[in-house]
C-alpha cells in the first residue's frame, strides 16, 4: 500500500506539538517539522522550539539545524522533505509533517514553482536599498518590471516586494512569469497538487477564538518568565538577519533598543501573535483537503487516521 505522510497543520499555539508527539509514539515514527523559524539554531524559546525532552521521546527533523545567516526558502524545504521521505518511507509506512508555515506545507502537499537562485550580489543590493530607500520605492520599480506581480503581491510585505526584484535582477525576467501554481499565489489549495510517490492525509486542529487567544497570551508570558529578552540580546548582533524577522524577536529588539518598555513589548507579542493566528486560520480554511478536529480530541484524530490506512483512500 501506498505510504502516508500525515499533516499536522493549525495556527501558533493550538496544541500541534504534544499531539504531534502522541500519534508519533502511536504509530512509531518520526516528526518532520514545519516551522520556518524553528529550523534554525539559537532560536529556542521564541519560536516555542521542541525541548530536549521533546526531542528525545520522538526523532525529529528540520528542527535547529541551519544557522541564523543561512538561505532558507521554501522550494529548499520541499526539495529537501522529499529526499527524505524516499528515504524513511523505506523503513516506515506512515510519517507526520507538522507545523503552521503555510507556505512550507503547500510546497510539501502541492509543489511549488521552481523559482532561480538569487544571485548574492543581488540579494545585498536590494537589501540596502530597501534600507535607504525605503518599500515604496521598490513597490514603484516592481510596478514598472513586473506589473503582473505588483497587482497581486502583499504591499505591505516588504520581503515579498524585494524577492520579486531579486529574481528580476537576477534573471532579467519578471517574477510573474516564474509562478505557474495558483495555490501559492492565493491559498487556495483546492487546485491540483503535483504528483508524490506518498498519500497526504491532512488533519488541522483549531479551537473557540477565546480559547485559543488565551492560549497564546499564556504562551508569551511563558517565553518571557523563560528568558526571551536574554536571548533576543545574545542574537542583537544578528538582528538583520530574515530569520530574526519574526514576532517576538522585532518587539524584544525594541526593549533593548531603548524604544519601548518591557510591558509595551509583551502585549505588543501577544497582539502580533494572535493577528498572525488569524492570518494561518484564513490561509487554512481555503483547503477543503483539511478534516479539522479539537487537538483533544485524539481518539477520533487516530480512528481517522487508521480509516485511511486500512482503506487506502
Amino acid at each position: 500500500m501506498t505510504p502516508l505522510l500525515i499533516v499536522i497543520l493549525g495556527p501558533t499555539a493550538v496544541g500541534k506539538t504534544e499531539l504531534t508527539l502522541s500519534l508519533a509514539e502511536h504509530y512509531a515514527c518520526p516528526i518532520l517539522n514545519c516551522d520556518s523559524r524553528q529550523i534554525y539554531r539559537d532560536m529556542r524559546i521564541g519560536t516555542a522550539a521542541p525541548t530536549q525532552e521533546q526531542l528525545d521521546r520522538v526523532r525529529h527533523y528540520f528542527v535547529g539545524q541551519l544557522a541564523l545567516n543561512d538561505y532558507y526558502s521554501a522550494a529548499r524545504y520541499e526539495q529537501e522533505v522529499l529526499q527524505l521521505t524516499s528515504q524513511l518511507f523505506k523503513t516506515h509506512d506512515t510519517l507526520i509533517l507538522s507545523g503552521g508555515s503555510m507556505m512550507y506545507v503547500d510546497a510539501v502537499c502541492n509543489g511549488i514553482d521552481d523559482i532561480p537562485t538569487v544571485d548574492k550580489e543581488v540579494r545585498a543590493t536590494l537589501a540596502e536599498r530597501l534600507k535607504n530607500e525605503g518599500v515604496d520605492t521598490l513597490l514603484a520599480e516592481l510596478k514598472l518590471v513586473d506589473p503582473e506581480h505588483y497587482d497581486t503581491v502583499d504591499r505591505r510585505n516588504a520581503k515579498r516586494v524585494v524577492h520579486a526584484l531579486e529574481i528580476y535582477y537576477t534573471t532579467g525576467k519578471p517574477y510573474s512569469t516564474f509562478l505557474t501554481r495558483k495555490t501559492l499565489r492565493c491559498g487556495d489549495n483546492s487546485a491540483q497538487t503535483a504528483d508524490r510517490p506518498f498519500r497526504i492525509l491532512k488533519i488541522g486542529l483549531e479551537r473557540p477564538r477565546e480559547e485559543l487567544f488565551a492560549r497564546i497570551n499564556a504562551r508569551v508570558d511563558e517565553m518571557v518568565n523563560s528568558g526571551l529578552l536574554h536571548e533576543a540580546m545574545t542574537l542583537l548582533p544578528h538582528r538583520q538577519e530574515n530569520a530574526l524577522n519574526t514576532v517576538g524577536y522585532k518587539e524584544m529588539f525594541n526593549v533593548l533598543d531603548g524604544t519601548w518598555e518591557l510591558p509595551m513589548a509583551i502585549e505588543r507579542i501577544k497582539k502580533n501573535t494572535r493577528v498572525y493566528a488569524k492570518k494561518q486560520m484564513t490561509w487554512f480554511k481555503h483547503d477543503t483537503g483539511i478534516t479539522w478536529f479539537h487537538p483533544d480530541d485524539r481518539d477520533n484524530i487516530i480512528k481517522h487516521i487508521n480509516k485511511i490506512l486500512t482503506t487506502g483512500e
